[in-house]
């Protein structure tokens, strides 16, 4: 357990950071799930916008999102 007051604070922000990221995690990787199943353009456009608040957020590295969107968009025209 943390004794200073500092890092009793810095313990609460991890805890709330920590509950967020996860959210939001899971989230995307719900997200890519539902793409992966039934590919649409309206689906990859939602995967897009969720890829790139990742990486403006630090959740993800911007070249992994970069990654990953290329490689959905492959999955999408390989379905057509």
């Amino acid at each position: 357990m943390p004794i200073t007051h500092s890092a009793k604070k810095a313990w609460r922000q991890n805890i709330t950071r920590r509950t967020r990221n996860v959210s939001q995690r899971k989230t995307l990787r719900g997200v890519i799930k539902e793409y992966k199943k039934a590919p649409r353009a309206e689906l990859l456009a939602q995967v897009f916008q969720k890829l790139d608040k990742a990486a403006k957020t630090n959740l993800i590295k911007k070249n992994t999102a970069s990654r990953l969107k290329s490689r959905l968009s492959k999955h999408l025209s390989a379905k057509s």
